[in-house]
């Protein structure tokens, strides 16, 4: 039996962030702790569920987990399930997570001033159970998309420095704000929004990232346009002919088609769903044509 029939999420091969091996099939905790973060609060998920998933995610070959200190609901936290569920961590797990935006304990947003990092790392450190994190992103506001990086990811720099800090990333960027993280110090990945639905500015630098050897880490690769709220019941017909085509789910051929982009390409679905997840998985496996690789790409963005 194939390596790849036990553990599908090494289908799609591997990318390197730094010295570090993943398969680019991976998992996003955001929908582990129930409801997200970014919108209304709903209900939490169940703990005993949300641990499972992520063993069977590990199980499934899945070696990049994407995760956040602000990940949390009234009584679930990412960061304590993906500890309880999966430490002592194997040596070739690799967990990336993100600092700058934050929520304090009643779940209100602030963003930290750069000397306010170290604590955000801190607590991530914490939550983990870890004494290194493997890769911090920088995760910049949506409306920063002029602002400077400088002050910011240079102080993640020091702290990679200080050994608390493996590899940087950063997310939420356009090409200037990535071209100035890299003159302070090392990018393995830059994590943005990206669908099939995603504007020539995102495509540009997905194949800018590619150039570089940096790895392009796709978030809402399912959602789409419709981003915290989930993937839309309204599917592109093109989408849906596709899935017809391979006997796939559309949110299969969605992540078939973001990993299709290059071999830098990282795929991080994430759901609290068990059977969500190996279809997630599986979609690693899905080959397109090129004929369907350039319907997928020619479906408009959400907003016309």
């Amino acid at each position: 039996m194939s390596d790849t029939s036990t553990r599908p999420a090494t289908a799609a091969g591997t990318w390197q962030l730094g010295d570090l091996t993943v398969n680019r099939v991976g998992f996003g905790a955001m929908r582990l702790t129930g409801g997200t973060p970014f919108g209304p609060g709903g209900a939490s998920s169940d703990r005993e569920r949300s641990v499972a998933v992520l063993r069977r995610a590990v199980e499934l070959g899945v070696n990049h987990i994407d995760t956040a200190a602000f990940y949390f609901s009234p009584t679930r936290s990412a960061n304590e399930l993906i500890n309880r569920a999966l430490a002592p961590y194997s040596d070739d797990l690799v967990i990336t997570t993100k600092v700058w935006p934050a929520r304090d304990p009643s779940g209100a947003w602030w963003w930290a001033e750069p000397e306010q990092l170290r604590g955000q790392v801190e607590e991530n450190l914490r939550q983990l159970g870890r004494d290194h994190l493997d890769v911090v992103n920088l995760r910049l506001p949506r409306s920063w998309t002029t602002g400077p990086v400088a002050e910011h990811f240079g102080a993640l720099a020091e702290l990679r420095e200080a050994g608390l800090i493996r590899h940087l990333g950063v997310s939420n960027v356009t090409s200037a704000q990535l071209a100035e993280a890299r003159t302070i110090a090392p990018v393995v990945c830059v994590q943005n929004a990206y669908s099939v639905d995603a504007p020539g500015s995102e495509q540009e630098l997905l194949r800018e990232c590619g150039e570089l050897g940096i790895a392009f880490v796709p978030f809402f690769a399912i959602a789409g346009g419709q981003r915290e709220e989930g993937a839309s019941a309204a599917e592109d017909e093109a989408v849906l002919a596709v899935a017809r085509a391979h006997g796939a789910s559309p949110a299969q051929i969605r992540l078939a088609w973001t990993l299709e982009q290059g071999p830098h390409v990282l795929a991080i679905p994430g759901t609290g769903n068990p059977d969500h997840l190996v279809e997630n998985v599986a979609a690693g496996a899905i080959r397109l044509t090129g004929e369907e690789i350039a319907r997928l790409g020619s479906v408009r963005p959400a907003d016309g």
